[in-house]
């Protein structure tokens, strides 16, 4: 594959994998907002669609890409920015993972519930949720800053 198609992969991927992020958080805290279980309910299901069907597959698709961009452009495993970016991509994923989870218990938890109340095992659940959010925020941020500026100097 050439490097531009590679390239267009790669961005494109990373594009849908943060955008995603920010767009379920976005709506599952804003359905949260109102207090409706039924909204968050069906934001909730929306929420774990999106992330089966766009966050797991550039999750994905994003190491594998820039490993071959890497070797195909010559840069090496020395390079500062590119090991930040590694690691910073490693804690954004193991992050992502606990989130994932909850939210299929956080849909599955509202799935079963007949009454406008949210159930006690609801706000743990959402909290921890919220919480991993960040992280994984900061470190896509700090990537796209390093995949761009690539600096030469870094500890």
């Amino acid at each position: 594959m050439d490097y531009v198609t590679l390239k267009w992969i790669h961005v494109v991927s990373s594009t849908l994998l943060f955008g995603t992020g920010i767009g379920s958080a976005f709506y599952l805290v804003g359905a949260v907002a109102t207090r409706n279980v039924r909204t968050v309910a069906a934001t909730a299901r929306m929420v774990v669609i999106a992330d089966t069907l766009f966050t797991a597959t550039t999750a994905i698709l994003q190491p594998v890409t820039g490993y071959m961009l890497m070797r195909s452009a010559g840069f090496d495993w020395s390079m500062a920015w590119l090991r930040w970016s590694i690691w910073l991509y490693v804690l954004a994923i193991a992050c992502w993972l606990p989130v994932v989870w909850i939210q299929i218990r956080l849909r599955d938890v509202l799935a079963s519930v007949s009454t406008d109340a949210f159930p006690r095992s609801f706000w743990p659940l959402f909290w921890s949720w919220f919480v991993l959010g960040f992280p994984a925020l900061f470190a896509f941020l700090a990537i796209f800053y390093l995949m761009i500026a690539k600096p030469l100097q870094l500890p």
